[in-house]
């Protein structure tokens, strides 16, 4: 089977054919940052990324493409799974019915796009919408606010898979405590091929490379309302420049890692906040799944670091075994659940 893969990123747009789960090639269209800032919302760039796709394709030969797979976006909650993008899809996508704006929205439109050109299906695999927590996991502690699934899915359940198949169980009957260490961190409990739980990586959970994670509540109010601070300023601060950008100056954990190395103590302590705070996630995760944790998993770029996978299994040893890899690996999650509906492995489902 050959699967065009298309993920659209902040700065980059990036392709690849794969036949069935070898990718034969990768382009990466790159974008100047003052280029990105001209455009208001991702679906403004649309007309731009759509037209630099299609000079790349024309550069490679693509005859007897089976379909092609986007990144999915901020959609309504859904169930994970494989997608075909549908014009309930592409509608609420164009009418402005997501969760936020990333740049992932036109993932689905893209894929359509070019799909509809060479007359093959086109999907979208497990967004990070995908919403399967229990009811109990829902409850904030004020009625006003509910507790919101968002996690980085593609990954986490591919991860999932991929342990599965080194232990040697079945996917749909296994207990994984999956923690995803980028820019964001998602730590999630899965429970029988599930996504029960997680903390959502934008508002929750432990701080990041970025992202401030969970912070006192209270005193986030009086900083909301003491005059002080625009609101832009403090959103900023919770997402994009919190975390080691905000205690460090960098989000670049090899510059933590060589400033650690250099005797700079204040690296070390932010650093091992770090892992002190993912490890208090794993472990309350943990308790989701009840004890009963058959692996925990590691991924996500973080997970390259061997410092802080040395660290952090000293934390989380004794919950269970655990397995670690590395990287983001969306382009390979992509082809591989358009694959699993190409091969009758998955049943598509259908957005509605």
């Amino acid at each position: 089977m050959r699967i065009l893969v298309i993920n659209p990123g902040n700065v980059s747009t990036k392709i690849s054919l794969y036949t069935n789960e070898k990718e034969e090639w990768k382009e990466v269209i790159e974008y100047d940052v003052n280029t990105i800032k001209k455009f208001s919302s991702p679906m403004d760039q649309l007309t731009m990324r759509l037209q630099d796709i299609r000079k790349i394709l024309e550069t490679h030969d693509l005859s007897n493409v089976d379909a092609v797979v986007g990144r999915g976006g901020l959609f309504k909650p859904l169930l994970s799974g494989v997608y075909r993008v549908n014009n309930s899809m592409i509608e609420d996508i164009k009418n402005g019915k997501m969760t936020g704006k990333h740049m992932s929205n036109i993932g689905a439109i893209l894929a359509k796009e070019i799909g509809d050109s060479f007359d093959v299906p086109s999907f979208i695999v497990d967004p990070v919408s995908v919403d399967e927590f229990e009811d109990v996991a829902r409850i904030s502690g004020i009625p006003e606010i509910e507790r919101v699934a968002l996690q980085h899915t593609l990954n986490i359940r591919r991860t999932a898979r991929l342990g599965a198949k080194k232990l040697g169980v079945n996917f749909e009957n296994a207990n994984f405590v999956v923690a995803h260490l980028g820019s964001g961190i998602s730590v999630c409990p899965l429970k029988n091929g599930k996504i029960i739980d997680a903390n959502n990586a934008i508002q929750e959970g432990p701080f990041s490379p970025e992202r401030a994670g969970g912070v006192p509540a209270n005193t986030l109010v009086d900083i909301c309302f003491s005059g002080n601070y625009e609101k832009k300023w403090i959103k900023k601060r919770l997402v994009g420049q919190g975390g080691f950008v905000a205690y460090l100056g960098t989000n670049d954990l090899r510059k933590v890692e060589e400033k650690i190395n250099a005797g700079d103590r204040k690296s070390k302590l932010v650093f091992d906040a770090m892992i002190y705070q993912i490890a208090k996630e794993i472990g309350g995760m943990a308790t989701v799944l009840e004890g009963k944790v058959d692996a925990i998993l590691l991924t996500g770029g973080l997970a390259y670091s061997k410092m802080l996978i040395d660290n952090l299994i000293e934390r989380i040893s004794f919950i269970g075994p655990i397995l670690i890899f590395p990287g983001e690996n969306e382009m390979d999650s992509l082809a591989e659940g358009a694959l699993r509906v190409l091969t009758g492995k998955e049943k598509e489902k259908e957005y509605v």
